[in-house]
């Protein structure tokens, strides 16, 4: 039987509270469809790559990290697909759909709400996570709109409850999400 790790349980808990309104969800997104973000510390070095795959469900996020800063960190979507250090040029969480900050919020979440990620000693790590939120396809919730979208790695862990952004202290890197 093939364990399945604790951070991809919460993203399928996560995921199961709902989708982006009504009760048949978004339309159905050709699976095809990939991006890429080269997340870049503060400094401009290089952490890594994150793919970005369209699935008939939502959007899986995959990639390894390397020289990451150990401990447990947030990582969000972000509205704007600019990373100019110390990365406030991103804009806030990706939220078209309005809502509060927090996957403990009943009235919550930001579409651009993630699970938190944890980097060990070594700084080397493989982060898997899951939105049923985003897509890569066309819409209010498309990560691929006109002013683009990033993903920014906070210094700390979320909260999963503070608005607008979980207590998760400051943006140590950020990549753009590019098709």
């Amino acid at each position: 039987m093939r364990r399945i790790p604790a951070l991809s349980l919460l993203v399928l808990a996560a995921a199961c509270g709902g989708g982006r309104g009504g009760a048949s969800g978004p339309a159905p997104v050709p699976a095809n469809i990939t991006a890429r973000a080269e997340i870049r510390d503060a400094e401009g070095r290089s952490l890594g790559t994150m793919t970005l795959s369209q699935t008939p469900h939502g959007v899986l996020v995959s990639g390894e990290l390397t020289g990451a800063a150990p401990g447990v960190h947030a990582i969000h979507f972000h509205d704007v697909g600019r990373c100019e250090a110390p990365f406030t040029s991103a804009g806030g969480h990706f939220n078209p759909t309005q809502r509060v900050h927090g996957f403990r919020i009943p009235a919550g979440y930001h579409a651009g709400d993630l699970p938190n990620f944890t980097a060990p000693a070594s700084g080397n790590v493989r982060v898997d996570l899951f939105s049923d939120r985003v897509t890569l396809g066309t819409g209010p919730t498309s990560l691929l709109d006109t002013d683009g979208s990033s993903i920014v790695i906070h210094a700390t862990a979320d909260d999963y409850a503070t608005d607008p952004a979980g207590n998760s202290g400051g943006r140590i890197a950020c990549g753009v999400i590019r098709r």
